[in-house]
């Protein structure tokens, strides 16, 4: 059964961030995933790992300027140096927060007709990352954003995400498979299942439409997670979702999972 990391990003947001690490081993989890720890120093984020028993699994690079429409630098020609940056900053934290993955963003693409110098810088950032993080056994996590939540990120499908990893050709660069946006671009999640298999590295649920727990909705995933188990995965699954309401009313579907 696949290892569950409560979002400190989107879940408990009834407390302060760094409230966020109790509350959640108080609920049974034993791993957090969040967005981004920049805002706090990394000996101030781990000693609230180490103080409630809990592992770090995953965070993301810098986003760039999010007012401005931001979503990742990684693949805007020009912001090269800014990019690696980001990288060295992350792979920081990653080591002090002994996190054994990190998601490289790679922005919204202003101009359609250049995907493919977009995508290229892409690439380029992304080895960059990659050769810089394996001397520390720390992964490269890639995930596709489905249009309706993030429009014009670089890229939307899982297969889109496959052919990346290819291209950038580095062993320690993997799918982030977020079932909420798969769901929404494609569909088919048991056979997008088998076809990343092989190079799944991170899961996240939410339910569809509403990006809430996964009771709900059009996604089975009680089907999922037992697909998981079939197809030998033990990584984490990061509960990137909104609640209902207060975070702790809506873990009951977590309860047979808590103690995994």
């Amino acid at each position: 059964m696949p290892k569950f990391a409560a979002n400190l990003s989107m879940m408990f947001t009834e407390v302060p961030f760094l409230d966020r690490f109790e509350a959640a081993a108080k609920a049974g989890f034993k791993y957090v995933e969040y967005l981004f720890p920049y805002e706090y120093p990394a000996a101030e984020l781990k000693a609230k790992l180490d103080q409630y028993g809990l592992k770090q699994v995953l965070f993301n690079t810098a986003p760039g300027n999010v007012a401005a429409g931001e979503w990742g630098v990684s693949a805007i020609p020009g912001r090269e140096a800014e990019s690696h940056r980001d990288i060295d900053r992350a792979l920081e934290y990653a080591i002090a927060l002994e996190c054994p993955s990190v998601l490289v963003m790679a922005g919204v693409v202003p101009d359609p007709k250049e995907y493919a110098k977009y995508k290229q810088t892409f690439i380029d950032n992304v080895r960059y990352a990659a050769d810089k993080f394996k001397p520390h056994g720390i992964n490269v996590m890639l995930e596709a954003l489905s249009a309706a939540v993030k429009p014009n990120y670089l890229y939307a499908s899982q297969y889109q995400t496959l052919e990346l990893i290819d291209l950038i050709d580095r062993d320690n660069v993997f799918v982030q498979l977020d079932y909420f946006h798969a769901q929404i671009v494609e569909g088919n999640l048991t056979r997008i299942t088998d076809d990343v298999k092989a190079k799944l590295g991170h899961i996240q649920i939410a339910s569809v439409p509403d990006r809430h727990e996964p009771d709900e909705g059009e996604i089975n995933y009680t089907h999922i997670f037992n697909k998981l188990d079939e197809i030998g995965y033990d990584g984490w699954v990061g509960c990137e979702y909104n609640p209902r309401g207060k975070t702790e009313d809506g873990l009951v579907w977590f309860e047979k999972y808590k103690n995994r």
